[in-house]
C-alpha cells in the first residue's frame, strides 16, 4: 500500500504519495510553467517581455505560475524588476536540453506533418 504523505509534505494532483518526482511533475505540468522556464533560460525578462514571449498568456495565470515557480525555488525576481532563473532553475532547464535536442531531430524526421510544430516557431 502506498505511504500517505505526512503533514507538511507537498502534495501533487493525481498522487496520494507526495513523492518529490510527482510534486515536480505536477508543478511543471501546470499551464505555462514549462514555457516560463524555457523563456527565462537565456536571460531575465520583465513581466511584460515574458508575457509577450509566452504568446500573450493571461496576466493572471502568468503571475500565478511565476509565484508557484518562485515558491519552488526555480525563479527569482531580480533587482531590476525582471524575472530570472535561480541556480536550481538553471539546473532544471539544463535537464530539458537533451529533450529539446531530441524534439528538434524528431521534428525533422516525423512521418506525420500533423504532429510537426508550425513553421517559424522554432524555440518555443
Amino acid at each position: 500500500m502506498a505511504r500517505r504523505a505526512a503533514s507538511g509534505e507537498r502534495r501533487a494532483r493525481g498522487s496520494r504519495t507526495g513523492r518529490p518526482i510527482m510534486v515536480l511533475l505536477d508543478l511543471l505540468g501546470r499551464r505555462w510553467s514549462l514555457r516560463i522556464l524555457w523563456e527565462l533560460r537565456d536571460e531575465p525578462l520583465t513581466s511584460r517581455a515574458l508575457r509577450a514571449a509566452c504568446d500573450e498568456a493571461s496576466p493572471t495565470v502568468l503571475q500565478a505560475r511565476l509565484n508557484e515557480l518562485r515558491e519552488a525555488g526555480f525563479v527569482e525576481l531580480g533587482d531590476g524588476g525582471g524575472y530570472g532563473l535561480t541556480t536550481m532553475g538553471r539546473e532544471l532547464c539544463e535537464t530539458f536540453m537533451p529533450l529539446h535536442r531530441f524534439a528538434e531531430r524528431w521534428n525533422v524526421s516525423s512521418p506525420s506533418p500533423r504532429l510537426r510544430p508550425l513553421a517559424g516557431r522554432g524555440s518555443g
